[in-house]
């Protein structure tokens, strides 16, 4: 069967992470995606990444990442002949993705308005750091200015060690998922209504949503979130030390609080009320810490998960991917190689499974300016020498 975007072009002129994951999450999806790059300034992600190697080549993991499924053309949108192509390509298209900063395009002659006389069902994307109106919209930052921004560096770490970004640069990856996700949107409302659509995605409105308990607790109360560590405000929520190792405990509500002392043998420990949980919730670590050093993480995670208390022992990334709930879920897709790349490789793939129809990896990621020849050839137009060797 095919996939949900088959037939659908995508042109992607982003750099970086939370533009191109957005586009590559149509990709996966079937998308013809075509991504721009400036042959003097090219995609910053593919010097980045844990090989030094693939780096150097412009092929770096942080670009592995999220260019599966993509063709490659080089244009220097600073001349009139390559904006000219990039304006034929639009015509062809049903999405533009852009991530520069804000008026930037439309100095270029390539803004919404300006696109939409060529193709009036366009649905275009801007991706910025504050968004595309406010006082704050020319202002650029990465993902961990945006974690200090938003606020929600200041709720993560421990109570001594305050504020800690996240050891993954998770504002990125869900404004690039939100970012399909308003695509998705978009291209559906344009099967109803024949119109195109203009997209203003920002990073800060992003990370404001991914705190959306927290934000209305703050809105109502005008108490700031207090970064609790590996802990929660109920004690059976929460990492505690074991024989070899950490295991998080997410005994969460009354009731699996409940199950959760009956295991352990201490039934006098059971509360009936949320309340009375935050009473006494001192005494409550004191004795889970002293039960918790008696068995193995492991042992801990096949006692409580046998009898329905959700627990897990604490893993790196290697032990995770090992795991075989991971490998059955296919996640991951494995590239042989190709395009620059020796030796085999892994990248994700996605979030959710489709019994039919669903997300696919065909191609590996391409080299800068891979499909020049091939892109124009199919716009009929005949390729300067200049660019072929781009």
């Amino acid at each position: 069967m095919t996939r949900p975007f088959e037939g659908i072009r995508v042109i992607d002129v982003t750099h970086v992470l939370a533009g191109p994951f957005a586009a590559y999450q149509l990709g996966v999806l079937g998308a013809d995606v075509i991504k721009v790059e400036d042959p003097n300034d090219p995609d910053q992600s593919r010097g980045g990444g844990t090989d030094k190697a693939l780096n150097h080549a412009g092929m770096g993991t942080a670009f592995l990442t999220q260019a599966s499924n993509k063709r490659s053309i080089a244009l220097d949108l600073k001349q009139e002949a390559d904006r000219e192509v990039l304006k034929k390509l639009v015509a062809t298209a049903d999405v533009f993705v852009e991530n520069y900063r804000p008026g930037a395009f439309e100095a270029l002659g390539l803004g919404y308005e300006d696109l939409a006389k060529i193709n009036p069902r366009l649905i275009y994307a801007s991706f910025s750091a504050f968004g595309q109106g406010g006082p704050r919209r020319e202002q650029t930052a990465y993902d961990h200015v945006i974690q200090a921004t938003s606020g929600i560096m200041a709720m993560t770490g421990t109570k001594e060690v305050n504020p800690v970004k996240f050891g993954s640069p998770a504002i990125d990856y869900a404004t690039g998922m939100t970012g399909a996700f308003a695509l998705s949107a978009a291209l559906f409302q344009r099967e109803k209504t024949g119109k195109g659509q203009r997209i203003d995605m920002a990073m800060l409105d992003v990370a404001m949503i991914l705190m959306s308990s927290h934000l209305a607790g703050y809105l109502r109360n005008g108490v700031h979130p207090k970064p609790h560590g590996n802990r929660h405000p109920h004690a059976t929520n929460g990492a505690f030390a074991t024989k070899d190792g950490l295991v998080m405990l997410g005994a969460s509500n009354v009731r699996q609080q409940a199950r959760l002392w009956k295991l352990l043998g201490r039934p006098d420990m059971i509360k009936k009320t949320n309340d009375e949980r935050d009473a006494d919730h001192a005494r409550e670590i004191a004795v889970l810490e002293e039960i918790m050093r008696t068995r193995t993480a492991d042992e801990w995670e096949v006692f409580l998960q046998a009898n329905h208390v959700p627990a897990a022992r604490v893993r790196t990334m290697g032990e995770a991917l090992a795991d075989p709930q991971v490998a059955s879920r296919g996640v991951v897709h494995r590239h042989a190689g190709g395009n620059g790349v020796d030796g085999g490789f892994g990248v994700p793939l996605a979030a959710f499974k489709f019994a039919h129809g669903g997300p696919s990896i065909e191609t590996p990621p391409p080299r800068m300016g891979q499909h020049n020849e091939e892109i124009l050839k199919e716009l009929g137009l005949a390729q300067p020498k200049e660019r072929a060797r781009a």
